[in-house]
């Protein structure tokens, strides 16, 4: 197993344990696990990662920490559009939906007002990191 891979485990497991509160960096943030299908494998893959409630939405970014490349879960969710989405003790079915332009931008800037790292994210790489939708399916 990775070392992003037993990072992710610790997390997951916390979350999971202390229902939908970690501590760390993520102490008091909002964070969810996102549930996605791998694009190659169809194997499902399990992401914690940081989320913004705005304006009756739920966004997540696919930031991968400024990397120039996207995150394998952004990949997943193009390839497979339909997650799972657990936040606190909730767990519900979503479909991944890519906001783009303006929209996009404006949510973002959000995201980076809120958290600064995304600001720094942005800097760091030449790509324009995702923003997706993750659109509750009832």
């Amino acid at each position: 197993m990775s070392d992003v891979q037993d990072w992710n485990a610790r997390i997951i497991d916390e979350f999971r344990t202390n229902e939908g509160r970690v501590g760390g960096q993520f102490e008091g943030a909002p964070l969810l696990l996102l549930h996605t299908t791998g694009a190659r494998s169809g194997a499902e893959r399990t992401n914690p990662m940081l989320y913004l409630d705005l304006d009756g939405h739920r966004y997540v970014f696919a930031s991968k920490a400024g990397a120039d490349t996207d995150p394998d879960w952004y990949r997943n969710l193009v390839a497979h559009p339909d997650v799972t989405v657990e936040v606190g003790t909730e767990s519900y079915a979503a479909r991944a939906v890519e906001v783009v332009g303006a929209e996009r931008d404006r949510i973002y800037a959000e995201q980076a007002r809120r958290f600064p790292g995304f600001a720094e994210y942005a800097a760091k790489t030449s790509r324009v990191i995702p923003v997706v939708d993750l659109q509750r399916r009832d």
